[in-house]
């Protein structure tokens, strides 16, 4: 006779189908994966994916769907979203667990948090912070964060809550905020179950493909790759550099904007809009590599993917992602040294097939060794024991 699995009933803005909403999404979506075998999940989220209007096409909204691959979720319309429909889903649920997504969004983060101690749950409540107190991330409208952080703090928003942070300096960071009294727990991100073929692409000296995978926000310092282009000598050099991922600051890419229209003649820059999560390592695989000088990552989710592609990386040193050079998987540099960014480009421009092969090669074993580890698993596992 089988064990009943716990419940765990989980808020997230938006959940698959849906993939514009990027890492946080297919992080989330992975960890259901993961644990599906040893937890029934029961997940309240949007019927409409992140900057869409419309609805879900094969879903049914304000209702209990069961996914192909056994989680429950209630994909719920904007005018259902509300204390009602929460309420109602927690008595219906019974859930042993939750698990709730983010920190900032008033219906899937600060409501149910609000609900669930208004309602005295008993189970255990884990947050999924995602970065977002980091000191670069709160510096994003900071006045709004750090005051409703303070409150938080004296209403108690956050007491008996566990932090699921997934790095140490994630960990340094959430106790950065809310003091060392506070409970965290560690539990990497877990990335897809299957490691992808590993694929070979050309690269000629005098050539570059760069990718980004990420909104188009001053977190992801998009401007600052771009001004490291923009310093570049022609030199013979070409070089393509193609953003992935949605616009989440409109007047910040205003700014991207004037920057590409002053790009030398031979860098082109191209906006492609959107990825879907399933296409982000094939797509990955088309480029040389990934140019990301984030100002912050809790863990940085399509660095890993980029690994998982075969593909090296051109990151800050912002994330937990670092000494790559010596490992021979990318680079990892000062912020406060574009000059640096700038020469590394110049270098990766020139590198020939042999030296980037070699590079390839290493990024797919970093990626590999990060899949295999068998701990990952049971990290996640215990965020809720």
């Amino acid at each position: 006779m089988s064990k009943k699995k716990k419940k765990i009933i989980a808020f997230i803005d938006w959940y698959l189908p849906g993939y514009r909403a990027g890492g946080g999404q297919r992080a989330f979506a992975n960890m259901v994966s993961y644990l599906r075998e040893d937890f029934d999940f029961y997940i309240i989220t949007r019927n409409i994916d992140f900057q869409e209007k419309k609805p879900y096409k094969d879903v049914s909204s304000d209702e209990w769907n069961k996914l192909a691959d056994g989680e429950n979720v209630y994909y719920a319309s904007a005018s259902e979203i509300g204390y009602i429909l929460f309420a109602r889903l927690l008595k219906e649920v019974k859930p042993d667990y939750a698990y709730v997504n983010g920190v900032y969004s008033p219906k899937f983060s600060i409501f149910p948090l609000l609900l669930l101690k208004w309602k005295k749950f008993n189970g255990r409540i884990v947050l999924g912070t995602y970065g977002m107190l980091a000191p670069t991330a709160i510096q994003i409208k900071q006045r709004k964060k750090r005051f409703f952080l303070k409150l938080a703090r004296l209403l108690g928003l956050y007491k008996n809550v566990f932090f699921h942070a997934t790095s140490e300096q994630e960990m340094k960071d959430i106790r950065a905020v809310f003091g060392v009294k506070y409970k965290v727990k560690y539990a990497p991100h877990l990335p897809d179950k299957e490691i992808p073929e590993f694929k070979k692409i050309d690269k000629k000296p005098g050539e570059l493909r760069l990718i980004s995978v990420a909104r188009i926000s001053p977190e992801k310092n998009t401007l600052f790759a771009l001004e490291c282009l923009q310093r570049m000598k022609s030199d013979g050099l070409k070089i393509v550099f193609d953003l992935y991922g949605p616009v989440y600051d409109r007047k910040y890419w205003e700014e991207c904007k004037k920057v590409i229209k002053k790009m030398p003649e031979n860098i082109d820059v191209n906006f492609k809009g959107i990825i879907a999560g399933n296409e982000v390592i094939n797509t990955i695989s088309k480029y040389h590599f990934l140019f990301m000088p984030t100002r912050g990552e809790n863990f940085g989710y399509v660095i890993l993917e980029s690994f998982m592609a075969g593909r090296p990386v051109l990151i800050s040193d912002k994330t937990p992602w670092r000494d790559l050079e010596r490992r021979k998987a990318g680079y990892d540099l000062s912020l406060g040294r574009i000059d640096d960014f700038v020469s590394k480009i110049g270098e990766l421009a020139t590198m020939s097939q042999e030296l980037f092969d070699d590079l390839c090669k290493e990024a797919f074993t970093v990626g590999k060794y990060f899949l295999e580890k068998p701990e990952l698993r049971e990290e996640n596992k215990k965020l809720f024991f």
